[in-house]
């Protein structure tokens, strides 16, 4: 784990200083190369279609079912291009089967229909499903203090990976997530019961009351979220961003752990954009000024 933090003209934070830890070496894991997983979860999907067929279920039960099976394996895959290319495999060999001839051109909108409604087209300008590494926050409570049950905010919760690596670090705070898309608002409650999740719009409900803001969002809606935070959070709160830097903003600290996505802690006391103020290099490391 890399920290670096940037001296400041405030007496109130440390010199700055750069702690590297010498990472231990992962535990192997066994993963199956590419196109593999497709190629079974493929399989999966063909396998539920004759299980529900085997059950008299109906040909549009069945089709549901499998797509619906497809896409939650899809969900496991890193790559978002990789996620598509499952999810759609059982839909095209369907239709390349022939077992689909005869049937109400309806049923091919059921998977646009799924994937409209996992993600709404008012969610299209904000960050797709990307979800957060189990260990990425680890130490982030050595670099922020936050209060006894502090509220922490994860903007766009997503299916509350955010919220189980936020838990890891401050298993007392209150925990919330809001999330537009229905479906992973629902599976997030599921996986996260200890949090409070609604379902609603990220950029419509106020930060004011919450301690910290974690976002995992896209370059392009980042100086959104600097305007929402600097207009919404009361000084002495955090906002901290994975991966992509706020605009504008001098960064607190900077947490990178090796082999995963670095985590820009923003302070809001120190954080008021000036003259001249710039936004650092997408992926450099913030040394003392």
């Amino acid at each position: 784990m890399s920290v670096s933090l940037p001296r400041t003209a405030s007496r109130r934070l440390p010199k700055a200083v750069s702690v590297t830890a010498t990472p231990q070496p992962p535990a192997r894991r066994w993963r199956l190369p590419w196109p593999l997983p497709a190629l079974l979860c493929w399989a999966l999907a063909w396998g539920q279609w004759l299980g529900l067929q085997s059950l008299d279920l109906g040909a549009g039960a069945s089709f549901t079912g499998a797509v619906l099976t497809g896409s939650a394996l899809a969900l496991m895959s890193p790559s978002p291009w990789r996620r598509l290319m499952i999810a759609a495999g059982f839909p095209l060999s369907f239709a390349l089967s022939g077992l689909a001839s005869g049937w109400s051109a309806g049923w091919w909108l059921l998977p646009l229909a799924l994937l409209a409604l996992a993600y709404p087209v008012r969610a299209w300008s904000d960050a797709p499903l990307f979800p957060t590494a189990t260990a990425t926050l680890d130490g982030l409570d050595e670099l922020v203090s936050l209060p006894a049950e502090a509220r922490v905010l994860d903007a766009g919760c997503g299916l509350g990976h955010g919220l189980q690596a936020l838990r890891r670090v401050w298993p007392q705070a209150r925990l919330e997530g809001i999330e537009w898309s229905r479906p992973w608002q629902l599976l997030a409650a599921v996986r996260c019961p200890w949090a409070t999740i609604r379902r609603g719009d990220m950029w419509a409900q106020s930060w004011h009351g919450h301690d910290l803001v974690y976002l995992f969002q896209r370059p392009e809606s980042m100086p959104r979220a600097v305007e929402k935070a600097l207009c919404e959070m009361r000084p002495g709160t955090w906002l901290v961003s994975l991966e992509f830097e706020a605009p504008g903003l001098r960064p607190h600290a900077r947490l990178h752990h090796p082999g995963k996505r670095p985590v820009w802690i923003y302070a809001i006391r120190e954080t008021r954009p000036g003259p001249g103020s710039r936004a650092l290099p997408t992926g450099s490391s913030v040394e003392p000024s």
